[in-house]
């Protein structure tokens, strides 16, 4: 099995927004991941940024379909929060305050970092400063 990838909002957004510039290109990397056997990771935190954003963004007529997939999933593992990624992800969020690092993309990068993972399916920027492989850059 090949290491796990991350996968943030940007991520979850791309593979379910058919609409959304980087949707064929997740969809290829998800397909590539299947192949080869590895699995997914992500963090209540992201699940919950996904929802509000599809909300935010008029798509919310995907969130149930989203929800079950994901929480379902055995190819999609949940990171969930408790008291030490918390108090690890606040440590984290007040050493970087030189970047506009969110606390959501804080948690990603603990949770990344401690699991050794490289890869996200991400376009955020913020992954790469932090020194993570951005798959959707």
């Amino acid at each position: 099995m090949e290491r796990e990838i991350f996968v943030d909002t940007s991520g979850f957004y791309a593979l379910l927004v058919s609409g959304d510039e980087q949707h064929r290109r997740a969809g290829q990397i998800l397909k590539r991941a299947r192949e080869k056997r590895s699995g997914f990771v992500t963090s209540d935190y992201v699940l919950d940024e996904t929802i509000t954003l599809l909300t935010a963004r008029k798509h919310g007529h995907l969130i149930e379909s989203f929800l079950d997939v994901t929480l379902h999933s055995s190819a999609c593992r949940i990171e969930w929060t408790d008291h030490e990624k918390f108090s690890e992800t606040v440590s984290y969020l007040l050493k970087h305050q030189d970047h506009a690092w969110s606390f959501t993309d804080c948690m990603s990068f603990v949770l990344m970092r401690k699991q050794r993972l490289r890869d996200a399916l991400t376009r955020d920027v913020n992954f790469e400063q932090a020194g993570f492989v951005a798959l959707l850059r």
